[in-house]
């Protein structure tokens, strides 16, 4: 799969999990923050996105990660996360 295919993955489990009726893949923009200011997620909907990804991409955080504002930043920055984390766990 390549970046592109995961971003649009990624993309539409946030609209799909979140049921953002007034937001389309195609509008959330790679870099744009997903929450406070850009997107306007919050922390209800950072669990049920943690729970979807995992489901999805058989990654997980830890509740009490520190780097967890850092891997919800953006779609760019859940990408990473989750191409880093499946990586790890096939070298594992």
């Amino acid at each position: 799969m390549t970046n592109t295919q995961l971003d649009d993955e990624i993309k539409r489990l946030i609209v799909d999990t979140l049921m953002l009726e007034d937001v389309t893949p195609e509008e959330i923009d790679l870099e744009a923050p997903l929450f406070g200011d850009g997107l306007g997620l919050d922390s209800i909907d950072a669990l049920e996105l943690a729970l979807a990804i995992h489901k999805k991409f058989g990654v997980k955080t830890s509740p009490d990660d520190e780097k967890n504002r850092e891997y919800f930043y953006s779609v760019k920055s859940l990408r990473d996360f989750i191409l880093s984390n499946q990586a790890e766990s096939k070298s594992a």
